[in-house]
């Protein structure tokens, strides 16, 4: 059993409950055809009503508790909001693991090494070598950040909500704690764009919105791709947006296109123009939202990780590892593993460095082509006359309850009189003249 779309949910509640298909489909930028059967089954689901005009268009009118409804009716979406929650805890855990994993293989190592150098040492004279080991105890370091107050606070697990807060401020609360810059250091931080098409998608119904429903294709062109593959004066770029919201073309008498979407034209109630950004920018990735000396210290212990791990195999052999027993076996197996760690420390950020420079470079070029459009659209007088002429065909419905025709939310008798009624003022008004 498919479960409701949340985006369309959303939507509902953002635009006050009332809504036609084309409110919704503007304000999530999903396929209109897609809208219109989820809006009909959220209907049927949660006692929602339509209403319908005069002019045969739809409003749906939901109840303000349509989310409890239907988190009541599917379990799915009862396990879904756990789950999120619970992969939010796991995810988090996995991120401050690695750097967890780097503090332990240092200290682990640094023990083993301190165990064998005694152990060897011992032989000769136990008694002195063991007491002078024991006073070289400056070679163990914690790092002072493991005892600050960050101990209390660094396993909060809402670091997807943190993150954006994080890339729009450079603020000293906003900076990410110790082992949350070790996974930073490694991994990065993630999509810096991860709805980049719904906020295309949205941005394009903007447009189309802020223009009554009808547009020219160079109005679409800097939220659209792969333009240049089309030959000058080839539109066939904004063949997938008709396609997506029913749009239509028509030609003027110069032979000039321009596109109308009657089902975004028709509203259950006026809405004002929304801004909207000239064109669509794509975010640079960032190798780390690290502070610089968050990212200096990263580097450092990852060096000392690695000098460790070569000290240790130097100094590993299976004859000492026998000899020794217990915690020097353990090492003794567990080496390869700390070895790989300590490599690979290094070595998946140097990769990673080189493979953003060649992603930033590509979103960079795409920046640039949609704002040159942007640009152009804003210095053409050519392209303002058939903006002009575009507005022909401009428009938009409200379905108000003065133009209602049939509702749900009243009975059958009610509409029959209410029909009646109309028929009658209709004759008296006829009468009378």
């Amino acid at each position: 059993m498919n479960t409701p779309n949340t985006a369309i949910m959303q939507s509902i509640e953002q635009l006050n409950y009332r809504v036609t298909v084309g409110d919704v489909a503007t304000k999530s930028g999903l396929d209109l055809n897609i809208v219109q059967k989820e809006l009909l089954k959220l209907a049927e689901d949660t006692n929602g009503n339509l209403q319908v005009a005069d002019t045969g268009d739809i409003a749906y009118l939901f109840p303000k508790n349509f989310r409890s409804i239907l988190n009541n009716k599917y379990w799915q979406l009862r396990f879904k909001q756990w789950l999120d929650k619970t992969w939010q805890i796991i995810f988090y855990l996995i991120r401050i693991s690695f750097g967890i994993l780097l503090v332990s293989s240092i200290v682990l190592m640094l023990i083993a090494i301190v165990v064998i150098v005694v152990a060897v040492n011992s032989k000769g004279d136990d008694n002195n070598n063991n007491s002078s080991r024991r006073g070289g105890g400056g070679f163990f370091f914690f790092p002072r950040f493991w005892f600050s107050p960050d101990i209390f606070w660094i396993f909060t697990p809402d670091y997807q909500q943190k993150r954006y807060q994080r890339q729009l401020s450079n603020s000293a609360e906003n900076e990410l704690n110790f082992l949350e810059s070790i996974y930073s250091f490694l991994f990065g931080d993630g999509n810096p764009n991860p709805y980049l098409e719904d906020k295309r998608w949205r941005n394009i119904t903007t447009v189309i919105e802020n223009n009554n429903g009808a547009v020219i294709a160079e109005q679409l062109a800097p939220y659209l791709d792969n333009i240049n593959d089309y030959n000058e004066g080839d539109e066939g770029y904004v063949l997938p947006v008709l396609t997506r919201f029913n749009g239509y073309p028509e030609v003027s008498e110069k032979g000039e296109i321009i596109y109308y979407f009657p089902e975004l034209q028709v509203k259950a109630e006026a809405r004002k123009k929304a801004s909207i950004s000239p064109y669509l920018k794509e975010n640079l990735w960032t190798f780390s939202l690290a502070s610089s000396s968050q990212k200096v210290l990263a580097i450092v212990l990852g060096a000392v990780n690695i000098v460790l791990a070569l000290i240790l195999g130097s100094l590993l052999t299976p004859e000492i590892a026998q000899e020794i027993g217990g915690f020097i076996l353990f090492m003794e197996f567990l080496y390869p593993l700390l070895l790989t760690y300590a490599i690979s420390y290094f070595t998946i950020p140097l990769i990673r460095y080189f493979w953003l420079q060649n992603r930033n470079n590509k979103i960079q070029e795409r920046n640039y082509y949609r704002e040159q459009k942007a640009n152009i659209l804003n210095s053409s007088k050519q392209l303002e006359l058939k903006i002009n002429y575009a507005q022909k065909f401009a428009n938009q419905t409200i379905i108000s309850q003065e133009n209602l025709a049939y509702s749900t939310e009243k009975d059958l008798l009610d509409q029959q009189l209410e029909l009646k009624d109309k028929i009658d003022e209709e004759w008296r008004k006829r009468l009378g003249e």
